[in-house]
């Protein structure tokens, strides 16, 4: 996925910013984004604020790392029944 060219805090001030009555096609041609994106971020990030905006980016990458983890214990459980498989 692509990283985005804002953080959290900067992408909350601009749907802030439109909401407080800049507009929405003057606050992406500002800010030199696309409408589709404002909705998508007004959607992830509509009514949240930056504290909880950093918690939830805190608990997203916990949860990506938990789930390397557990197909890394996975992988490793399968290895161990195909040699245990095995006769000797």
């Amino acid at each position: 996925m692509k990283k985005s060219r804002f953080n959290e805090e900067q992408i909350i001030g601009i749907l802030r910013e439109a909401q407080s009555g800049g507009g929405v096609k003057a606050v992406c041609a500002k800010h030199n984004i696309s409408e589709p994106t404002y909705y998508a971020w007004k959607r992830k990030y509509g009514g949240v604020e930056v504290s909880e905006a950093r918690r939830l980016r805190a608990l997203e990458e916990e949860c990506q790392r938990l789930k390397r983890v557990v197909a890394d214990q996975a992988v490793q459980i399968q290895i161990l029944k195909e040699v245990n498989a095995k006769k000797w």
